[in-house]
């Protein structure tokens, strides 16, 4: 399975996921860290893809998602953005509803 497949078995197959530098714990970079924190303050679960374990994935995620910068977060097989975009539907309110849909829709 070449790599494009790859990403976009995880996109489909996982309600939320972030594709970010580091971890949720040790995350890499600040805009890593923000998204990671708005996320947690939703109190959901959510994957992640460590793009810098995985350079392949680093480097053929912007082809996929016609997004170039890290961290990026898909929810139901869709595009939300990065660090920016997460962070006004945050404070809008508008990610906690997305990801408790997403989280609903999983079970």
């Amino acid at each position: 399975m070449d790599i494009i497949e790859k990403i976009r078995e995880v996109v489909e197959n996982t309600p939320i996921v972030l594709f970010m530098k580091g971890n949720p714990q040790f995350p890499q970079c600040g805009f890593s860290a923000r998204t990671v924190e708005a996320l947690k303050n939703c109190g959901v679960e959510f994957s992640y893809v460590d793009v810098l374990e995985e350079p392949s994935v680093r480097e053929n995620l912007p082809k996929y998602s016609d997004w170039p910068t890290f961290p990026q977060l898909f929810i139901n097989g869709e595009l939300v953005g990065g660090c920016d975009i997460v962070l006004e539907l945050y404070e809008q309110g508008e990610l906690q509803k997305m990801v408790q849909e997403a989280v609903k829709g999983e079970s």
